[in-house]
């Protein structure tokens, strides 16, 4: 029981959290990805004193993945995930169209932390690029978790997308997504609707995608890719195609000597 009541405590503590410093600076204005604009990726880092790391970091995402670069580790303790229906608002943020938890909608486990699920949102075309190729569209899933020294580290999962058959859990925002922006109640939601299928991941340490770019975020991105229609791609790109280039994905960012490792999850084993 007492282990419940932690957990339940850590969970509230991490909403808080995010929702009043990670949420709020994702939500800023002053940034876009427009590489010719003065607040475009190139000068993120001059555009506010915070947001620094979007210049001067080392460990900056996305990067390629690369099978040259990648060191594959078949003991890797593999990524368990656990997620449950939870009421989500759809949020319209201007640079993208995001999903947000309003409580405890599971979480995943990486090296006997637990993450908790905050918020889904998409990005095109892909950001992380395989081996050079970049791909239609990608969905970062953004857990929080408590750390040993009172802080908290950001843990993504990413998922990749080509052209191809419809993505069911895009078909079921649909009607949402194209109503106007701002804020939605999407009523429950269960992210493990988000199908990640694959025994394949790819992880490295790296930043936010957008201002402030912190470092020390735990990537992990499915090797397996989905499928996403055209139609839904330009459905998630008109939403925010008024004030944002067509795009918005951060270009490329340098490895700098960071390892890259693959591991197996084991069939039938989350």
């Amino acid at each position: 029981m007492k282990g419940e009541n932690y957990m339940s405590i850590a969970f509230l503590l991490i909403s808080i959290l995010f929702y009043s410093t990670l949420t709020t600076a994702l939500d800023e204005p002053e940034f876009g990805y427009n590489e010719k604009s003065p607040n475009g990726p190139r000068h993120w880092g001059d555009v506010k004193e915070e947001w620094a790391l979007c210049k001067t970091g080392d460990m900056q995402s996305p990067i390629d993945l690369s099978n040259n670069r990648v060191e594959v580790i078949p003991k890797l303790r593999a990524l368990k995930m656990s997620y449950k229906p939870q009421h989500a608002t759809l949020l319209n943020r201007g640079h993208d169209v995001a999903i947000n938890w309003e409580g405890d909608a599971g979480s995943i486990v990486i090296n006997g932390t637990h993450f908790f699920l905050q918020q889904s949102h998409w990005h095109w075309p892909s950001e992380h690029t395989i081996n050079g190729r970049r791909y239609a569209l990608e969905l970062h899933m953004v857990h929080v978790g408590p750390q040993p020294d009172g802080t908290n580290k950001t843990a993504v999962v990413t998922l990749l997308y080509k052209y191809g058959s419809s993505d069911p859990f895009i078909s079921e925002l649909a009607k949402y997504i194209i109503e106007e922006d701002g804020e939605k109640s999407l009523g429950v939601i269960d992210p493990s609707e988000i199908k990640m299928g694959g025994n394949l991941y790819y992880r490295y340490i790296g930043s936010l995608t957008a201002p402030p770019c912190t470092e020390g975020v735990i990537w992990t991105i499915n090797k397996k890719v989905s499928s996403v229609s055209r139609g839904q791609v330009k459905l998630l790109k008109h939403a925010v195609l008024k004030r944002y280039a067509k795009r918005n994905a951060r270009p490329l960012q340098p490895l700098n000597q960071r390892e890259v490792q693959l591991f197996v999850r084991p069939q039938g084993k989350e």
